[in-house]
C-alpha cells in the first residue's frame, strides 16, 4: 500500500477511508487485512502475480507540470480549418460556472428527476433551442457528436419506414468527410444500403426509404435542401437535414421546408474544439417520430403538488427494458457540453446570436470579395462561413504560408483550399490569409449577404423569457446558481450508484481541460501541431493497454456504448479476415447491461441469451450447450465481470475456455473494471476485447450524464481491427474497419483526467483503490445485512465493489414500492443507488474508494433508519397511504400546510440531517402523467405561476 500520509501524495487525496479507518473496515467485515481480504474475494485463477508496470507516482505538482508541457507542444494557432469545428468564445461566466463547476460536471444521469430539476431545466433549454433553430417541434436532450448524429438518423429512418427495410438511404456527398465516415460504418455493418450522391447536382431518380442532405454543404454551398426533401416525401421515405446551426439563424429552418428530421453539432454555441470533442450532438424530430428518438429527452411532468417539474420522458435507457430490439444503443449523452451550449443561448440571447452569425458571415463574404478581386474562382457563390478556393497546384504553398504565419487553413487536395471564418475570426486574420493567398486586401465597405435570398430566416428564434432576461453577468451568474443549488452532485454527498462508480474527480485532474493548449486544438491539424496531445494518447492507450493486459487500446469511441460496438467490429472483422462471415451469433448472459445486446444487433450479430444461475452466475452447463447448438456460427459472447449482480465469479476462465474451443471471441464488458485494476486483467485471463469506461474507472465525470470516453481493448489478433479514421494524424489509421466517431481520437479534450489519474496513482495507487472499493462495499453488506439481505455473493459471502439490496420481502409486506425507498433516502440527504436493475424491487450499491468511514457510516445509518420507517408501516403505526416513505422527498413548501399522520421533524428531518441539508426543489413527480401530456421544451412562464 502506498504512503497516503506522505506530503503531496495524491493517492491519500483520492481514497476516503484512512489507514486506521480501512483497519476497522476489514475487522467488521471479518478479516485480519485488507490484503487477506481481496486475496479471499478475487479468484485465484485471474488473479495478478506481478505488479502493473506504471511509472512511479507523481504529485498533483509534478503531473500538472508533465501536463502543461505536453500543452505546450501543440500549436493551436488560429484554426480556420472548419469541418465541423469552429473556434469559440466561452462566456467566462459558464466556463467558470458550468464547465469548471463540480456542481455541474459531478452530477449524474438525472434518473432522480426531485434532485435534478436544475440540470433538466438547462436541458430543456438546450432542447428549446434546437427545437427553434432546425423549425421541429421536438428535440433530444443531446447525442454524442455530429457523426453519430446522422447515423442515428440513418437508423431512425430504417425503423420508422415500414416495409422500406431493403430500399437503399440517399445520404449527400456534400456532408462532413468524417461524417460520411462514421455513417457508412454503422451502415454497412447493419446491411444498409447507402447511395452516396451528390445532391447539388440533382436528385437521383431511385426509389429509397430516405435521404440525408447536407445544409450547408462541407464546402460551404448553401443549396436549397426542398428538392431532395420533397423527394423523399413523394417516395413514401423521410427527410433527415444535417444544418450547422449557427448558420441556421440566418437561413430558414429546415422543418418550415419540410424536414422530418434535423441533425448537427452544437459545439459553435461556446463549446471548445478540445480536438475533436466531447461536443453535443443534436436531433430534432416532426410530430409522430418522437418515440423514435435515440437517446435522452427531457420533458415537463407535474409534481406531488400539482406544480410543473422536469424529468427524463418516454424512452429512457430503453436498451434495458427492450435489449435487442432496442432502436440504439446510446446509454448516455453529453449532458455537460449541452448545458454548456444552452448556456450560451442563455447569455447572447437572440440578438447576440443574430449578431454573431452576421459577423462570421460578414468576415465571409470579405475573404470572398479579397479572393474573387484576386481572380481566384470560389467553389460555390452561396455560402455561410466557408469557402473552397480553386488554386490550381498551388494549395500546399497556401496552406503551408499560412501555417509560418500563425493560421490553420485546410488542405482540400493539390488545387483547393478551404477557409472557414468563425466566432473568433478578425479583421487581421481575414487579411492574413488573403495574404497566404496574394491576393488583395478585404472590401470591409461592401454590405452583400452570400445567402440565397429564398432561404434567409424570416421568423423569430428564442422567444421564450429565458432567452431574453440574463443580459447582465449578474443575472447570467445568479441564473447559474439558482439551478445548480436544485440538483444533487457529489459536492453535496454520496451517489452509490451501483455499475456507475461516482468517485471523486479530483480538481487537479479537471484542472487542465481549459488550457488552450487542449481545449484550442483543432482535430485536423497537422500532426507536428498536436504533438503533445497525440503523445498524451498514445502513453495512456499504453497505460490503458497494461492496466487490462492486452495488447493495443483506440481511444476513439465517445462512449461505452461505442466502445462496446468497436469492440464487436473487431471480433467481426477478425472472423471475416479468417473466412468465417457466418460466425454472427453473440451469447449474452440474461443479467447482462442492456447495452451489450443493443451493441451486438448494431454490428450485425444475432443474439442468444444465456441463463444465469440462482447465485446470479453464468449457467456454464447451459453455456455449454449453447455452445455446442452454434459451434458453427458463434462469433463471441459478451460477459461483464465481475457479474453485472456484484460478484467475482469463479467460473470465468472456465467460460473463455469453452467459448474459445467452439470459435468464439470472449468480449469482457469493462464496466466493473473498478473491482479489478491491479489486481486481476482481463486480457490475461481470457478476454479478446474489452471496452472501459473511463467516466467510471478512470475518473472521467459523468457530467450529469455524459461526457464519457468508451476505449476499445483488444488482444493481439484483434489489433487490425482497431477503429480507423479517414482523417487520423496517423496515416497507418486511415483506411481498416472505419471510424467510430466524428474525431480521430473521440472526445481527446477530456483525456487529461485519466491521464493525470493514473499519472498521480501509480501502479500501487490504483492496485489500492480497487482493495478499498471492494472494501467498502462488503463493509456497506456486512452492515446493513441484518435490514436488508444481499442478494448475491460469492465465495466467504463476499460481493466485489458492489451489493444489491434484496428489499421485495420488506415492501411488499408494507404495501410499498422500491421508488418509495428511493425518495426517502433525499430526505436523508442521499441519491439513491440503483434502482431495480439488474433485478427489479432492489438497489444496487456502490460506495467507491472515495467515501470516507463517515460517510459511509451516515449512509447505513439512514438505511437502517428507512428499515425502522418500514417496519412502522407494517405494524400499523403509519396508515399505509400517509406515511414519510410515500410522501418523499418532502420539500421545503410542505412544511406551510402540514397534513400528515406523522410529525414534521420525522418526516422532513429524520435522524442525522442537520441544518445544512439538502431541499429538493419539487416533491414526487408524476412520471405517467409526463408521458401521457408529452411537452419537452420550455413551458411558459405562467405554468410555475401559483
Amino acid at each position: 500500500m502506498p504512503d497516503q500520509t506522505a506530503p503531496h501524495a495524491f493517492v491519500g487525496r483520492h481514497i476516503g477511508p484512512t489507514a486506521s479507518d480501512q483497519d476497522a473496515m476489514v475487522r467488521r467485515v471479518g478479516y485480519e487485512s485488507l490484503d487477506a481480504l481481496m486475496q479471499a474475494a478475487v479468484p485465484s485463477s485471474i488473479r495478478s502475480t506481478s505488479p502493473l508496470n506504471l511509472p512511479a507516482a507523481r504529485t498533483e505538482t509534478e503531473a500538472l507540470a508533465t501536463l502543461r508541457a505536453l500543452a505546450d507542444r501543440n500549436n493551436p494557432g488560429v484554426a480556420m480549418i472548419g469541418l465541423g469545428y469552429h473556434p469559440t468564445v466561452t462566456p467566462a461566466v459558464i466556463r467558470r460556472n458550468v464547465l469548471e463547476d463540480p456542481s455541474w460536471y459531478t452530477a449524474y444521469t438525472p434518473y432522480q428527476p426531485e434532485i435534478s430539476q436544475g440540470r433538466l431545466e438547462a436541458l430543456i433549454n438546450f432542447q428549446t433551442l434546437i427545437s427553434d433553430l432546425t423549425g421541429l417541434p421536438t428535440a433530444n436532450s443531446s447525442l454524442l457528436d455530429e457523426g453519430t448524429a446522422v447515423a442515428e438518423a440513418m437508423t431512425l429512418i430504417r425503423r420508422a419506414t415500414k416495409g422500406k427495410d431493403a430500399l437503399p438511404i440517399v445520404i449527400d456527398a456534400g456532408l462532413l468527410p468524417q461524417t460520411l465516415a462514421v455513417t457508412h460504418t454503422r451502415a454497412e455493418a447493419l446491411g444498409i444500403e447507402l447511395l452516396e450522391v451528390d445532391l447539388a447536382g440533382g436528385v437521383p431518380d431511385v426509389e429509397a426509404a430516405g435521404i440525408i442532405v447536407a445544409y450547408p454543404r462541407a464546402d460551404g454551398g448553401i443549396v436549397d435542401p426542398r428538392p431532395a426533401i420533397e423527394a423523399a416525401h413523394a417516395a413514401g421515405g423521410l427527410a433527415v437535414v444535417v444544418a450547422d446551426p449557427l448558420a441556421l439563424v440566418l437561413l430558414e429552418s429546415p422543418g418550415s421546408l419540410g424536414a422530418d428530421v434535423v441533425v448537427g453539432s452544437s459545439q459553435r454555441f461556446g463549446v471548445p474544439m478540445f480536438y475533436g470533442g466531447p461536443h453535443a450532438g443534436f436531433m430534432a424530430v416532426r410530430a409522430g417520430l418522437e418515440r423514435h428518438l435515440p437517446g435522452r429527452l427531457v420533458g415537463v411532468s407535474v409534481d406531488s403538488a400539482g406544480r410543473p417539474a422536469y424529468r427524463l420522458a418516454l424512452q429512457t435507457r430503453e436498451q434495458h427494458i427492450r435489449r435487442e430490439k432496442a432502436t440504439s444503443n446510446i446509454c448516455t449523452a453529453q449532458v455537460l457540453l449541452a448545458v454548456a451550449a444552452s448556456m450560451y443561448a442563455v447569455y447572447h440571447g437572440p440578438a447576440g446570436l443574430r449578431g454573431i452569425a452576421g459577423d462570421v458571415h460578414r468576415k465571409a463574404v470579405a475573404l470572398a470579395g479579397g479572393l474573387r478581386g484576386a481572380g481566384i474562382e470560389l467553389v460555390s457563390d452561396s455560402f455561410f462561413d466557408t469557402l473552397v478556393a480553386v488554386v490550381p497546384g498551388r494549395a500546399v504553398d497556401i496552406v503551408s504560408k499560412a501555417r509560418e504565419i500563425g493560421i490553420h487553413l485546410r488542405l482540400v487536395d493539390a488545387d483547393h483550399v478551404g477557409v472557414s471564418t468563425n466566432e473568433a475570426t478578425t479583421a487581421e486574420h481575414v487579411e492574413a490569409v488573403l495574404g497566404a493567398f496574394d491576393a488583395a486586401d478585404p472590401d470591409w465597405t461592401a454590405d452583400d449577404t452570400s445567402l440565397p435570398a429564398d432561404l434567409l430566416r424570416s421568423g423569430e428564434i428564442l422567444t421564450h423569457p429565458v432567452f431574453h432576461e440574463h443580459r447582465s453577468e449578474t443575472q447570467m451568474l445568479r441564473y447559474l446558481k439558482k439551478l445548480s443549488d436544485r440538483d444533487y452532485a457529489l459536492d453535496r454527498g454520496m451517489i452509490p450508484l451501483g455499475s456507475c462508480t461516482m468517485k471523486l474527480n479530483a480538481t487537479a485532474e479537471m484542472e487542465p481541460i481549459s488550457w488552450p493548449g487542449f481545449a484550442d486544438l483543432h482535430p485536423f491539424v497537422p500532426a507536428d501541431d498536436a504533438a503533445g496531445m497525440i503523445e498524451l494518447v498514445e502513453t495512456l492507450e499504453g497505460w490503458l493497454a497494461e492496466v487490462t493486459g492486452y495488447a493495443g487500446v483506440s481511444i476513439q469511441p465517445n462512449a461505452g456504448s461505442q466502445g462496446e460496438f468497436a469492440g464487436l467490429l473487431a471480433i467481426r472483422g477478425y472472423h471475416r479476415s479468417r473466412g468465417d462471415e457466418h460466425r454472427t451469433v453473440c451469447l449474452i448472459p440474461s443479467s447482462a447491461h442492456g447495452t451489450n445486446a443493443a451493441s451486438a444487433v448494431m454490428a450485425g450479430m444475432r443474439v442468444v441469451i444465456v441463463t444465469s444461475t440462482d447465485q446470479g452466475e453464468v449457467d456454464l452447463d447451459d453455456l455449454r450447450a449453447q455452445c455446442e447448438a452454434h459451434a458453427d456460427d458463434l462469433a463471441a459472447i459478451m460477459v461483464t465481470y465481475p457479474s453485472t449482480h456484484g460478484v467475482y465469479e469463479h467460473g470465468i476462465t472456465e467460460l473463455c475456455d469453452i467459448v474459445h474451443a467452439h470459435g468464439g471471441q470472449v468480449y469482457v464488458d469493462g464496466a466493473n473494471l473498478n473491482a479489478l485494476l491491479g489486481h486481476a486483467q482481463p486480457g490475461v485471463f481470457g478476454g479478446d476485447v474489452s471496452h472501459l469506461n473511463l467516466h467510471k474507472t478512470f475518473c472521467i465525470p459523468h457530467g450529469g450524464g455524459g461526457p464519457g470516453v468508451g476505449p476499445v481493448a483488444v488482444a493481439e489478433h484483434l489489433v487490425p481491427f482497431l477503429p480507423t479514421h479517414p482523417l487520423h494524424p496517423v496515416e497507418s489509421k486511415r483506411e481498416g474497419v472505419g471510424a467510430i466517431s466524428a474525431a480521430p481520437y473521440g472526445s481527446a479534450g477530456i483525456l487529461p483526467i485519466p491521464y493525470a489519474y493514473v499519472a498521480m496513482m501509480g501502479a500501487e495507487g490504483l492496485t489500492d483503490a480497487t482493495s478499498v472499493a471492494v472494501l467498502s462495499a462488503n463493509y456497506i453488506a456486512k452492515r446493513l445485512e441484518s435490514a436488508f439481505p444481499v442478494l448475491y455473493s460469492g465465495e466467504g459471502e463476499l460481493v466485489a465493489h458492489e451489493c444489491i439490496l434484496d428489499l421485495r420481502p420488506l415492501t411488499k409486506a408494507a404495501g410499498l414500492s422500491i421508488d418509495d425507498v428511493a425518495k426517502r433516502l433525499i430526505d436523508y440527504g442521499f441519491h439513491a443507488p440503483t434502482m431495480s436493475f439488474p433485478v427489479p424491487g432492489t438497489l444496487m450499491v456502490e460506495p467507491t474508494e472515495s467515501e470516507d468511514l463517515a460517510e459511509l457510516d451516515r449512509f447505513c445509518d439512514a438505511m437502517l433508519a428507512i428499515r425502522s420507517e418500514i417496519d412502522q408501516v407494517v405494524a400499523g403505526e403509519w396508515p399505509d397511504g400517509d406515511n414519510p416513505l410515500v410522501h418523499a422527498p418532502h420539500t421545503m413548501r410542505t412544511l406551510l400546510d402540514w397534513q400528515h399522520a406523522y410529525d414534521i421533524g420525522t418526516g422532513a428531518f429524520p435522524a442525522g440531517t442537520t441544518d445544512d441539508k439538502y431541499w429538493p426543489p419539487v416533491g414526487r413527480i408524476d412520471q405517467a402523467y409526463g408521458d401521457r401530456n408529452l411537452s419537452c421544451s420550455c413551458p411558459p412562464i405562467e405554468a410555475f405561476a401559483e
